[in-house]
């Protein structure tokens, strides 16, 4: 099976952004590790149904106007990685779970290192959000992109879900108190 690759300009640097015909297999950053994604040979490729609808999407989501992803996904992984993956998919944008809440949705609660591994391993950062994952504590733990990269999205949705709160509020508001309507 052929895999193509694009490059993707983002705020946090380059992304490389790798599908198959049946969906997004990696999001691989600037310097990334060679081996935390071990991927076979590449085809550069400008124009194809999924990395088109990927680059879409990740527009939005840097834009502030997409918190969900809806593409086609093409894990590559052991059971337990894809087990952890699909839970990343269910943190809600702008918040962190940590390594043990992780490891207890999966049915694994002692399995925090493993899950920690597997989360080092996410070859679909930011659509499988794996930077939403903290220590016990809340500290920011490893990130393949670097720690001061998972600090920026953390930050980034923390002020769009919190500018979206706001600006709810205040459309709520004016529906209440006839702001904006015919008389």
């Amino acid at each position: 099976m052929t895999l193509v690759q694009t490059l993707f300009a983002s705020p946090v640097g380059d992304l490389g952004l790798i599908a198959s015909d049946h969906g997004l297999v990696a999001i691989l950053w600037e310097n990334d590790d060679l081996d935390r994604v071990r991927l076979p040979q590449r085809n550069i490729c400008d124009d194809h149904p999924i990395l088109d609808q990927a680059q879409t999407q990740l527009a939005g989501y840097f834009a502030g106007t997409r918190q969900h992803f809806s593409l086609p996904l093409d894990w590559r992984g052991t059971i337990f990685q894809r087990r952890v993956w699909a839970m990343l998919l269910t943190i809600p944008y702008g918040e962190t779970r940590s390594y043990g809440d992780i490891a207890r949705a999966i049915g694994h609660p002692a399995a925090s290192r493993a899950v920690g591994a597997a989360n080092g391993r996410n070859p679909l950062s930011i659509i499988a959000p794996c930077h939403r994952v903290v220590g016990a504590n809340g500290a920011l733990t490893g990130f393949a992109a670097g720690v001061e990269t998972k600090r920026w999205l953390l930050d980034f949705e923390r002020r769009i879900k919190a500018y979206t709160a706001r600006s709810g509020a205040e459309e709520a508001g004016d529906a209440g108190n006839g702001v904006g309507q015919g008389d």
